[in-house]
């Protein structure tokens, strides 16, 4: 694709500078000083919006007064085939800032990630999936028409806080609730599931919390994530204020969504800052979420730091301060079973991507077989030869 923009290599204040435009986008002087090596070869720094076979849709700053700008920005089309990589946490992904060639039509390199939302893949190869980049807020979406799942949503504020990003709880479809003592139990429930956390129940339909919505993401970039049919497509239309994304009626038998949205979209938000839509997900796998994990269940991780040991397991230990809690009503089992699922994944999945560990576990492993063959000898008392 064909321009005569060139980004400035002098880095002068944004009041000239052509992509100051892209300051709605995310755009900032830390970005602008680290692309600035780019600059000077001529380069044009851009946004990605969407990643599709090869090839990805970016926002660039246009030619002044040109016939496809639309308040100064434009999108163009490039080839990703010059920063192809066999790791795929390196693979460009939506959110992320690049340094294009415009002349040529390719992507050159990819600017370093301020942050990275990650989830592991299905697949038994053990590799994480960057689902977007650079994001500041994580919108956690989750249907008020099925049954609250709270796991969900602890598992989806552990990634959320490994990525970075400032999680929010949006309970949608609210319109469907038809008593408010029972909506208020469920905004209470999520609250006390999501410490630190704002939770907010919005009705897409009704309009119903999204002045609230829309406050809270005034500046920066937010992704959007929940289950197929979570009604993530319609919050976006809701808050962009035009239909950008297809939206399908769930199915009646069981509440499930169908796959609207197939690919990660960057749409431009009336009022500033960018929302990243991206399509249902099924499965949210943990990866490398140890501390996101603590930060999701961080009345449990400060109980922990009361405990007399420091490596307490909280089951049988003495003066455990988390099964004090427990006894005492003010820890719910509910909870901490699920903070114990949650590392036991997350420590799963690290010992299979990482050799070292394999290696420690399984010595340690063979070393509780030992000591517990030598126990069952010291109970059962010497064998007797005859």
């Amino acid at each position: 694709m064909n321009s005569s923009y060139r980004a400035d290599s002098s880095a002068p204040s944004a009041a000239h500078c052509p992509d100051a435009v892209l300051v709605p986008y995310g755009w900032d002087n830390a970005w602008r000083t680290a692309f600035a090596p780019y600059a000077a070869a001529g380069l044009a720094p851009g946004r990605i919006v969407r990643v599709d076979r090869g090839r990805c849709d970016l926002v660039v700053a246009g030619e002044a007064g040109g016939p496809d700008a639309a308040g100064g920005v434009r999108t163009v089309h490039a080839s990703t085939s010059l920063v192809t990589t066999g790791d795929p946490l390196d693979i460009m992904c939506t959110g992320d800032w690049a340094a294009v060639d415009l002349e040529q039509g390719y992507v050159r390199a990819l600017l370093p990630r301020r942050t990275a939302f990650v989830r592991s893949t299905s697949s038994k190869r053990s590799e994480g999936q960057v689902l977007a980049a650079n994001v500041d807020h994580a919108i956690i979406a989750i249907s008020l028409a099925v049954e609250l799942d709270l796991g969900r949503v602890e598992r989806f504020l552990a990634l959320a806080w490994e990525s970075g990003a400032t999680p929010l709880v949006v309970l949608t479809k609210a319109d469907l609730v038809d008593e408010p003592a029972v909506l208020s139990d469920l905004i209470s429930d999520t609250e006390a599931t999501a410490p630190e956390v704002q939770v907010l129940a919005v009705s897409a339909a009704t309009g119903d919390g999204l002045d609230i919505l829309a406050a809270s993401l005034a500046d920066g970039t937010a992704v959007l994530l929940g289950q197929s049919g979570a009604g993530k497509s319609t919050l976006a239309n809701a808050l962009v204020g035009q239909d950008v994304q297809e939206v399908q009626a769930i199915r009646d038998m069981d509440g499930k969504g169908r796959h609207t949205t197939t690919t990660r979209n960057l749409l431009a938000l009336p009022w500033g800052g960018v929302l990243i839509d991206t399509p249902g997900l099924r499965g949210v796998g943990l990866w490398d979420a140890e501390s996101g994990v603590a930060r999701a269940f961080a009345e449990i991780d400060a109980l922990a730091a009361e405990c007399k040991f420091h490596d307490c397991a909280h089951e049988a230990e003495p003066d455990c301060a988390v099964l004090a809690a427990l006894e005492d009503g003010t820890l719910q089992h509910r909870r901490l079973d699920s903070y114990r699922k949650l590392l036991r994944e997350n420590q799963r999945l690290a010992a299979r991507t990482d050799a070292r560990l394999r290696a420690e576990q399984r010595r340690d492993w063979k070393q509780r077989q030992a000591l517990g063959r030598h126990m069952l000898e010291r109970k059962r008392g010497p064998v007797r030869k005859p």
